[in-house]
């Protein structure tokens, strides 16, 4: 049994090595164990192996040299850098943030590749919608480096929080020969990352124009799969259209909808328009309704598709009641027949007709020898009242660009809010509405101006619920002279903060909510823990030798709230956790949802804490190397009762020192 504690990484989830365990999942018999060339044991995978127990499958597609997919320049590069974990962090900012204590809302301001890679561990299966509206290629300035070396480095000297090594962000005009490769190459990695931490019954709506609709299409084809197109949805945002493309007034956007496996979408609620055709009252019940004709409209309408759907029912002349059975009170048969006089069918089998046969009610058609059958639907069913299903043609005036800047200058008056083409509110309140349910994570990782945050809380307040978002927005300056009262805004960040904070207090003010409207502030910056020297892949011996010649493994001014959530993060507890202050044997302990996580960052740990940590029976419980002071056999002693521990309670406790 080791002595030695398990070392954290101090870096994001590693994207290959997940891959490889779900392929060792499915085909435990393709891994091999070999020796390298320092005669240390690695895993391999026997690819002859895994070809055979694939079948004639993979002789196919070995045999095809020409395949189907979609290719461009830098492809292999975008692998590269998902595959790359991050050692970068969130840096809490309470200053910033709304209820920082309560709040399950995030706002992340940095580069959303890295940012991505730091939520794979603390989310990963978790968001139940993604929306964004990406850059839509324009060729103006592109925020979005395409470097593949030194994306964090890269992110913090645009940011400012590097000295300026040459590194910048560069241009991509149409007269460029990588003008689309550019676009893919930022594109594809952030949806691959994204998509991890979607659910299994997750959603993604994404924005784009016309210039990139057809390739954002293929590059999600290929990270979702082509069966999982929901639809391709014209959203109509602007009736007058825009003058921007030759002989053509562009009057509308495209959203695509991607679902990763299994989409259940709960409908849109009913407007008035549609609340208003419940026009009769139930004389039982008392609940509004209105008829529908049982006859099927529309595709597969006739008898000769579904036969079974062809049977008659019998009318009462007298009261229209709807029977089953001829009987000398039910004469009239009535029979699903077309308007051209072809055989139909009904909605409903035989089965379903008979258990809602109350509902049915016969009408004689004026001036005509022919009866009709129609069924009663109710604006509410079982206490909840019916939903819509959206159409593939969204039109509505709170889809316009014009109510999206209204919406952004109501809160910022002297803003020229037009410039920051900001999202409408009620077309992201729909997206949320039909997709989304209390408890629910929203992200979106070029949240802009906020306005996906407006929109889900409007959305809570009015449907009493709460679901939770995650925003991040790269800190890309302003280059619009703001007014004086503005003068603290100097990012597109500072200005989706400040209008979540005025959005909140205006709606605080008014007391008529109790929904969470509060929201955690990080920024990505360098981790509060040194860089490991040489190779990143050590062994955990070869790991522990670098902590101990690093006895101080923090970084110099690293904060311990800094360092708490860096920890927080990377042992895969979301940020918006409940984290306490508690005191033990003296020490200052931080824990994590309600002792799931002891953390203690103490400079001098003692036997008695280890006792008093232990008897709390964390999932986990992390400490800094250098708490130890160089005490080996506390180190170990403190590994061994951890795996004691763990044995007689029968769950995992796990010990790690960073």
């Amino acid at each position: 049994m080791t002595d030695k504690p398990e070392v954290m990484s101090g870096e994001s989830l590693d994207i290959a090595a997940l891959r490889r365990d779900e392929l060792k999942q499915l085909f435990p018999s393709v891994f091999t164990e070999t020796k390298d060339v320092d005669g240390n044991v690695v895993s391999s995978i026997d690819f002859e192996r895994l070809k055979a127990e694939l079948g004639t499958f993979s002789d196919i597609y070995e045999g095809r040299r020409e395949r189907y997919g979609m290719e461009w320049p830098g492809k292999r590069d975008c692998m590269k850098v998902i595959q790359e974990p991050s050692r970068a962090t969130l840096k809490p900012c309470p200053d910033e943030s709304v209820d920082w204590d309560t709040t399950k809302n995030l706002f992340i301001e940095g580069d959303n590749l890295e940012v991505l890679k730091l939520l794979q561990k603390s989310y990963y299966g978790k968001v139940k919608m993604i929306y964004i509206d990406p850059p839509y290629n324009t060729g103006n300035e592109f925020i979005y480096p395409d470097n593949y070396q030194e994306t964090l480095d890269t992110y913090l000297t645009y940011a400012g929080l590097l000295d300026d090594e040459g590194k910048k962000f560069t241009t991509n005009t149409a007269s460029e020969g990588r003008y689309h490769t550019k676009w893919l190459n930022m594109m594809y990695p952030r949806l691959f990352l994204a998509k991890n931490l979607l659910r299994e019954d997750g959603v993604v709506f994404v924005s784009i124009d016309y210039r990139e609709s057809s390739n954002l299409r293929n590059l999600l084809n290929e990270i979702f799969g082509e069966e999982n197109l929901i639809f391709d949805v014209s959203v109509v945002n602007n009736l007058k259209g825009r003058n921007d493309r030759e002989g053509i007034a562009t009057c509308h956007e495209n959203l695509l909808i991607y679902c990763k496996h299994e989409y259940n979408p709960v409908g849109l609620p009913l407007s008035d328009d549609k609340k208003s055709e419940y026009n009769q009252i139930d004389e039982n019940t008392g609940a509004p309704f209105q008829w529908r004709d049982l006859r099927k409209r529309g595709g597969a309408d006739t008898r000769k598709e579904r036969p079974k759907m062809y049977y008659p029912l019998y009318v009462n002349s007298m009261s229209g009641e709807v029977s089953m059975d001829c009987t000398d009170e039910f004469d009239v048969a009535v029979y699903p027949v077309k308007s051209d006089g072809t055989d139909g069918r009904w909605r409903w089998g035989k089965e379903k007709t008979a258990e809602n046969i109350s509902k049915l009610l016969g009408k004689k058609v004026s001036n005509r020898d022919k009866w009709n059958i129609s069924y009663k639907v109710f604006m509410s069913e079982e206490g909840t009242e019916r939903r819509v299903t959206p159409k593939s043609i969204w039109l509505d005036p709170k889809y316009s660009t014009d109510s999206a800047t209204k919406a952004l200058a109501s809160l910022f008056p002297k803003l020229d809010a037009k410039k920051f083409t900001p999202k409408p509110i009620g077309f992201l309140s729909d997206i949320i509405e039909q997709s989304t349910e209390q408890g629910d994570i929203v992200l979106d990782f070029f949240c802009g101006t906020g306005s996906t945050g407006i929109a889900l809380m409007e959305n809570n307040i009015q449907n009493g619920i709460d679901r939770q978002f995650i925003l991040v927005q790269l800190p890309e300056p302003i280059s619009e002279s703001l007014p004086d009262e503005y003068k603290s805004i100097l990012t597109i960040a500072d200005l989706a903060k400040e209008r979540l904070r005025r959005f909140a207090k205006e709606k605080n003010s008014s007391g008529l909510t109790e929904r969470d409207l509060g929201f955690k502030v990080f920024r990505l910056d360098k981790s509060n823990f040194k860089e490991w020297e040489g190779k990143r892949e050590f062994s955990v011996d070869t790991l522990q030798q670098q902590l101990t010649l690093n006895v101080e493994s923090t970084q110099t001014g690293a904060s311990h709230e800094g360092i708490l959530y860096e920890i927080l993060l990377k042992a895969g507890f979301e940020p918006t956790e409940s984290v306490e202050s508690i005191n033990l044997n003296g020490k200052i302990v931080f824990s994590v949802a309600h002792d799931a996580l002891l953390i203690c960052l103490e400079d001098q740990l003692t036997e008695e804490l280890i006792d008093d940590v232990i008897a709390l029976e964390p999932m986990q419980f992390i400490c800094l190397d250098q708490g130890f002071q160089g005490n080996d056999q506390l180190k170990a002693n403190t590994a061994q009762a951890f795996k004691a521990r763990s044995r007689d309670s029968e769950a995992e406790m796990v010990f790690k020192v960073v």
